[in-house]
């Protein structure tokens, strides 16, 4: 029987591999040395995602009652300033209107004749003067007659009783003429109270007619429209909204613990979770809010009592946006934003301190009310006055 030589065996340790430690080290330096940069680059920023974007709500209401006949947009419709909203059926304001024209009229025509009465009384008042001295004249020479006998007594008495008479009817007509010149004293035609209480109140009916057609006050989107066709509607009540979308800003919301170097016109970076990552927005911080979220709301928390949560407040931060970056990419209100600020440079004010130089918001198509107003006052007040002789007689 033959035997097998043994299998050799390889008694050699064999060489240990570092690779999986290296790798483990390498991922340990690169995730240190980010969070490293992350920390350092966080040190010159505060963020924050309590972001929402905020504009104006501009509330159409009516000035005047009615009934509603014409509704001139829907929500998501565009309108310019001045563009005809609602329209109220107009039929008793041009009654009124038309009444007031004529009251206007009636008043102008009445003082006319009151100052003409004056310039007759005072004709009267001249004439009974020149009967008084005619009468003064007759009595003195009568008396004077009477020693030689020309005339009798009879005679000097009956001259006598016509100057009693010429006195009392020139008392008479300067009492009358005094009455006169108290409805006119000191006044001219266009300054008479009667015609300026008449010139009033057709202001007030024009102007109520005007206002049977409600325009919008802003340019924006409709939205929030409850109005209808045929609802009686009160003054005050709101008809609809516009939103002016090419002036929002945003309020962020920053911890109290992340105000202390936020100061006024740190520049912000914003992105909006209604667009990608790509679409960046930039702003400006304009102002810091007076308190906290909670100081201002509805029911404030009582801190005072047994039961008490440290909460961390908020405080509400404005930014103004780039008004070319919105028109490029709109955004509508209460959309979420993620806002970043720089706060490297902490030299800015923390506060407002100054009232702004001009109005936050306004509206101007309210401003020719009056002056249309007065242009139909003149209308009516010229129709129906005698420039040719009043102006003479009267000095208008």
């Amino acid at each position: 029987m033959t035997t097998s030589s043994p299998i050799p065996v390889d008694t050699t340790k064999p060489k240990a591999s570092y690779r999986p430690q290296l790798l483990l080290i390498l991922a340990i330096v690169f995730l240190v040395a980010t969070l490293g940069i992350w920390y350092v680059m966080g040190l010159g920023t505060e963020s924050t995602d309590d972001a929402y974007v905020d504009g104006n709500i501009v509330q159409v209401t009516s000035q005047v009652g009615g009934t509603v006949t014409v509704i001139g947009s829907d929500n998501t419709d565009h309108v310019d300033a001045d563009s005809p909203l609602v329209t109220l059926n107009p039929v008793d304001a041009e009654i009124q209107y038309e009444r007031a024209k004529s009251n206007l009229a009636r008043a102008v025509r009445q003082a006319r004749t009151q100052y003409y009465q004056v310039q007759q009384l005072e004709a009267e008042v001249s004439q009974r003067q020149n009967d008084v001295r005619k009468a003064q004249d007759d009595v003195r020479r009568r008396n004077q007659l009477a020693a030689s006998g020309a005339v009798s007594r009879e005679e000097i008495s009956h001259a006598e009783e016509i100057l009693k008479n010429a006195v009392a009817g020139l008392d008479g007509s300067e009492h009358a003429l005094a009455v006169r010149l108290a409805m006119v004293d000191n006044t001219k035609l266009r300054t008479h109270p009667d015609v300026l209480v008449a010139a009033a109140n057709l202001r007030d009916a024009f102007i109520s007619l005007n206002r049977t057609k409600i325009y919008s006050p802003v340019s924006g989107l409709i939205t929030k429209r409850s109005v209808q066709v045929g609802q009686r509607i009160n003054p005050g009540v709101a008809l609809m909204s516009v939103v002016p979308v090419d002036q929002v800003w945003v309020n962020a919301n920053f911890k109290e613990s992340q105000i202390q170097d936020l100061r006024i016109g740190q520049p912000v970076v914003l992105r909006a979770d209604a667009y990608s990552r790509k679409v960046v927005f930039h702003g400006t911080i304009v102002g810091l809010d007076a308190g906290t979220g909670s100081a201002f709301s509805l029911m404030p928390a009582q801190n005072a009592t047994g039961n008490w949560i440290k909460v961390t407040q908020r405080v509400p931060v404005r930014i103004a946006l780039q008004p070319q970056e919105v028109a490029q990419n709109p955004l509508r209100l209460g959309l979420s934003m993620r806002v970043s600020v720089d706060t490297t440079d902490t030299s800015g004010p923390v506060l407002n301190k100054k009232p702004p130089a001009q109005p936050a918001y306004s509206t101007d198509i309210f401003k020719n009310e009056l002056k249309d107003a007065n242009d139909v006052v003149e209308q009516v007040i010229s129709a129906n006055e005698d420039r040719g002789r009043d102006a003479k007689h009267l000095n208008i």
